[in-house]
Order: C-alpha cells, then sequence, then structure tokens
C-alpha cells in the first residue's frame, strides 16, 4: 500500500509546476487534452493556420479537427469550417496546395484529403487602428538627439521609433 502511495505522490509531482515558468507551459498542460481529441497535437495547427494557408483563406475558414485511421498519425482528413459555400468551391481547387501546405507544416504526410464543413465562424479581432501622427514639435528634437549617429539607415529607423513613441504619449 505504501509503495502505490508513493507512486502516486511520484506522479503527482511530475506535473507540478514550481517557481516562474513561462505561461505557455501551463497553457500547453490545459489545451492539450482538449486540442488532442481533435487531432491537433498541441493545437499549434490552429494557431499557424494563417501563415499555412494565407490570410485570404484563413479568413474565410477554421480548421475544425483532423481524423486519422485507427491506430494511425498519418493519411487522415482535415475538416475545415467554409464561412460561405462560394467560397468552398474555390477551396476544392486549393486542396492540393493546402494539403502539400499542411503536410509540409507537419514534416510527414498527416493529410490526405479535405472535409469541408459549412458553418459561420467565430468572430475575428479587427487590427489596431493606427494612432495619429505625432505633434510637429518632436521633429527639431529628435534631429538634435541622432545627430551624432553617423549611419543614415540606422538613423531613419530611430527618427520614425522616435516619432512614433512620441506620438503615442
Amino acid at each position: 500500500m505504501v509503495s502505490s502511495m508513493t507512486s502516486a505522490k511520484e506522479k503527482d509531482e511530475g506535473r507540478r509546476i514550481q517557481g516562474m515558468v513561462s505561461v505557455a507551459l501551463a497553457a500547453g498542460r490545459v489545451t492539450q487534452p482538449i486540442f488532442g481529441r481533435h487531432g491537433f497535437a498541441g493545437g499549434a495547427l490552429v494557431v499557424d493556420w494563417p501563415a499555412i494557408v494565407g490570410s485570404a483563406v484563413a479568413g474565410q475558414t477554421l480548421p475544425v479537427r483532423i481524423r486519422f485511421p485507427p491506430k494511425e498519425r498519418s493519411n487522415g482528413v482535415l475538416e475545415i469550417k467554409v464561412a460561405s459555400s462560394a467560397f468552398a468551391t474555390e477551396l476544392q481547387h486549393l486542396e492540393p496546395l493546402i494539403i502539400e501546405r499542411v503536410n509540409g507544416y507537419f514534416g510527414w504526410q498527416a493529410v490526405t484529403r479535405l472535409r469541408l464543413r459549412h458553418g459561420p465562424l467565430p468572430p475575428r479581432r479587427k487590427a489596431a487602428v493606427p494612432s495619429a501622427p505625432p505633434p510637429p514639435a518632436a521633429g527639431p528634437h529628435l534631429s538634435e538627439i541622432l545627430r551624432n549617429v553617423d549611419d543614415p539607415d540606422l538613423k531613419d529607423a530611430l527618427e520614425r521609433l522616435g516619432r512614433r513613441i512620441l506620438g503615442k504619449g
């Protein structure tokens, strides 16, 4: 009985996080079971979807799950939710390209087919509106600070950064 209590305690110790750690570590432990049920290892495919398929396709689609044959981790079917029927038709023509990109992302032949589901996508965050330009008085002050910088590219970059910072203040 003592050995079973010891092994349970050791197992629990392996799961504890002590000290300061990255939030990604704890978030990964929480999301792993959820994404794992849908065939997404760690949810990276969902997070990296716009980089994999491009922003135009990602704006109209969302990966839902990957279904693999029993006891395999290849030749799966990627289920994608599509916002409109018109885009679904275009997506059928892009299927070989999407499969190639997804398999390139995983590094093996994870997906061999796409299955399209029609339905509304969750609302996406809108891009931040650019701030107003800095006041005109910022120019001479920045030029005075940067007068000793010899590299013209560096000077230009620092001046843009300074204008941006002063514009937010």
